[in-house]
């Protein structure tokens, strides 16, 4: 997997600090959220996209894909809501990650 190294980094930082993490779901105004850690997120994630190669039309779209899932899941796992049944919601994290990956290898969009 390409995100070996920061496949758990949401998940990890919203365990840790719950209530930080839940800080970063509030908007900002223009001044302070280019003054914010939301820069450095970017970057983040641009990196993260560097290795599939992608336009920057079609890298907002993955950004805003990878948003959705990670800031839905996170706070069900924090909640207890995934941890009734088996397999282990950490299983289901990897082959989610797992999907992402394969799907972002084919992200660009047909001309």
């Amino acid at each position: 997997m390409r995100w070996s190294l920061w496949r758990n980094v949401y998940l990890d930082y919203s365990r840790e600090y719950p209530g930080r993490y839940t800080a970063t779901q509030f908007p900002l105004d223009h001044e302070t959220a280019i003054n914010s850690a939301g820069v450095r997120h970017s970057a983040m994630m641009t990196a993260i996209l560097r290795e599939y190669d992608l336009n920057e039309t079609d890298q907002v779209h993955a950004i805003r894909l990878l948003g959705s899932i990670f800031h839905g899941y996170a706070p069900l796992d924090a909640s207890g809501a995934l941890s009734h049944s088996s397999p282990d919601s950490q299983q289901s994290w990897t082959r989610i990650l797992d999907g992402i990956d394969t799907r972002l290898q084919q992200w660009r969009q047909k001309q």
